[in-house]
């Protein structure tokens, strides 16, 4: 199995028209979207992203510091999972709740780099 990252992007109010009922509904479907990757053996961790923060750039003595929320899509969570390759890692992230709750809901399926091959380094 190869370790991806999901990254749950969104539209920072997707769910501001939700009504508490329909915000339940969607917790629910995410506790049992991570529970069957539990199950099955996919999941090595979940968690939303709390919607404040800051994005640095710059060089020592000349750091830069922006809201991160530039744009109103941004990364809402993440999913750490194992999968056999990309395809099966992008059907995984495909079953995702947020699909279910409107359009504008966005996963970047990336593989994770667990060895660097020119030195042979594996990464904790």
């Amino acid at each position: 199995m190869k370790e991806f990252i999901l990254f749950i992007r969104n539209e920072e109010a997707h769910k501001a028209a939700f009504s508490t009922h329909q915000q339940q509904q969607f917790l629910q479907k995410c506790m049992d979207y991570i529970a069957r990757l539990k199950k099955d053996g996919n999941l090595i961790g979940a968690q939303p992203i709390q919607r404040e923060g800051k994005i640095i750039s710059g060089s020592p003595g000349a750091w830069k510091e922006e809201p991160y929320n530039e744009h109103t899509e941004v990364i809402v969570g993440y999913y750490h999972i194992l999968a056999t390759n990309l395809e099966e890692a992008i059907e995984i992230a495909k079953g995702n709740p947020e699909f279910e709750y409107g359009d504008t809901a966005r996963i970047e399926v990336r593989p994770i780099k667990m060895k660097e091959e020119s030195t042979g380094y594996v990464y904790p």
